[in-house]
C-alpha cells in the first residue's frame, strides 16, 4: 500500500505530529506548521512547480573541468579551472595541493560575474588605508597587495513566504499647562498586526572560513546582474567550495527574515508617541533555494601573530574589514602629542597668547 510522507517545506526533512505543541514539526531545522500552512505552502507547489531539470551535460563539464586545491595549514578548500597550475591559500598565504576534482553536487546554478578589476581593488583598497593613521608600514606593501585574490564565495540565497504576527503596546501622550499646573495624559493601547510576506534571495555565505560579519558587511550585491553559471566565469579567479549546507545556514536566514518582517509590521503602527513590542510570532513556509557564487575581492594580513580578513565587494566595490593598529605608530603620535601639550600648557600658563 503506498504510503504519503510529508516533508519540511524549508529543509526537506520528515514531518511530525507534535501533540503537545498541536502543530507539524521538523526535528531537523526545528521548523514548526499549522494545518492552514501546510495548505499553502503545498497549493503554491502545486499551482508553481519547481523546475528540476538537471542539464547533465553542464554538470559532467563542472566536474572535470575544476580542480579542488587543499589548504594543509587552514584546511580552506579552494576552487580553480583546469588552466591553474599553483595557487596559495587567500586565508593564510600558504601553499596548496591540487587533490583532484570537483563533484557536480557544488556546481552553483547562478553567479554574479566580477566587475571591479584588480587595479580597481588595489585603489579602493589604498583609498581606504589612506583614512587610518596608524596602520603598519608593510601594511599596503606591493609585497601585501600581491596576495590579495579574486574569489568567488558560495552563498544560498533562500525564496520563501514568511507568516508575521505582532502585538504591541501603543501610547499616546500629550501635555498641556492651565494655569500654574502643568498636566500629562497618557493613553494606551494594544495594537495587533498579522502578515503573509514574500520575501525573495535572502542571502547567507556557505563558507566557514570567511567570517559572517564581514560577508554582511559587503552587502548587498545587484542580482540584476545575476548570471547562469559558467565555466568560464572562473578563469582568472578561484571560488571556495560550499562547506555550510542548506539546514545549517537557515537559523542565519530566519534570523535576517524574523527582524525584517517584525520591522515591516512594526512601520504601520503609526500615529503614536511610542510602540513597544510585547509579543511577535514569525515562522518561515516553503522556504526554495538557489546555490550561487558572489564576487569577493579577498586579502588577509597577519600582524603580532593575529590574522586580519579583508574584502572588497566584486560587483559594487563596497569594502569591509578591521584594520589593524601599529603600536608603534600610536606611541609615538601620543608622545609628540603629548610634547605639543605640555607647550601649549606652558604658553597659556605664561600668558603668551
Amino acid at each position: 500500500m503506498a504510503t504519503v510522507q510529508y516533508k519540511c517545506p524549508n529543509c526537506g526533512g520528515p514531518l511530525q505530529w507534535g501533540a503537545e505543541k498541536q502543530s507539524f514539526c521538523c526535528e531537523y531545522c526545528g521548523s514548526e506548521f499549522t494545518e492552514e500552512q501546510l495548505k499553502m505552502v503545498f497549493s503554491d507547489i502545486e499551482n508553481n512547480p519547481l523546475d528540476e531539470t538537471v542539464d547533465e551535460k553542464s554538470v559532467e563539464e563542472f566536474s572535470n573541468g575544476t580542480s579542488l586545491y587543499i589548504c594543509n595549514s587552514c584546511g580552506a578548500e579552494i576552487i580553480a579551472d583546469e588552466t591553474t597550475a599553483a595557487t596559495f591559500c587567500y586565508y593564510c598565504h600558504n601553499p596548496t595541493i591540487l587533490q583532484g576534482r570537483l563533484s557536480g553536487e557544488y556546481k552553483p546554478s547562478q553567479v554574479i560575474p566580477f566587475k571591479i578589476e584588480r587595479e580597481n581593488a588595489i585603489k579602493i583598497f589604498k583609498d581606504w588605508c589612506s583614512k587610518r593613521w596608524f596602520l603598519p608600514s608593510d601594511f599596503k606593501s606591493q609585497q601585501q597587495l600581491e596576495k590579495m585574490s579574486g574569489v568567488y564565495i558560495p552563498f544560498w540565497l533562500a525564496d520563501c513566504k514568511s507568516d508575521a504576527d505582532i502585538t504591541a503596546i501603543a501610547k499616546k501622550v500629550r501635555s498641556w499647562t492651565s494655569g500654574d499646573t502643568r498636566y500629562t495624559e497618557t493613553k494606551e493601547y494594544t495594537a495587533h498586526r498579522s502578515a503573509i510576506i514574500d520575501f525573495k534571495k535572502v542571502p547567507a555565505d556557505g563558507s566557514s572560513k570567511a567570517e559572517d560579519k564581514l560577508m554582511d558587511a559587503i552587502e548587498p550585491f545587484d542580482y540584476n546582474e545575476m548570471k547562469p553559471f559558467s565555466m568560464s566565469y572562473l578563469s582568472g579567479y578561484m571560488a571556495e567550495k560550499y562547506d555550510i549546507g542548506k539546514l545549517d545556514v537557515l537559523p542565519r536566514i530566519k534570523s535576517r527574515i524574523e527582524e525584517a518582517s517584525t520591522s515591516m509590521l512594526r512601520e504601520t503602527i503609526t500615529g503614536y508617541t511610542s510602540v513597544t513590542i510585547t509579543n511577535q510570532l514569525i515562522n518561515l513556509i516553503g522556504t526554495k533555494w538557489n546555490y550561487t557564487l558572489f564576487p569577493v575581492w579577498f586579502m588577509t594580513y597577519k600582524h603580532n601573530g593575529k590574522s586580519y580578513y579583508f574584502a572588497i565587494n566584486g560587483q559594487t566595490g563596497k569594502i569591509a574589514g578591521t584594520p589593524p593598529l601599529s603600536h608603534a605608530k600610536a606611541l609615538l603620535f601620543s608622545a609628540a602629542l603629548g610634547v605639543v601639550g605640555a607647550i601649549l600648557f606652558i604658553i597659556f600658563t605664561l600668558g603668551g597668547v
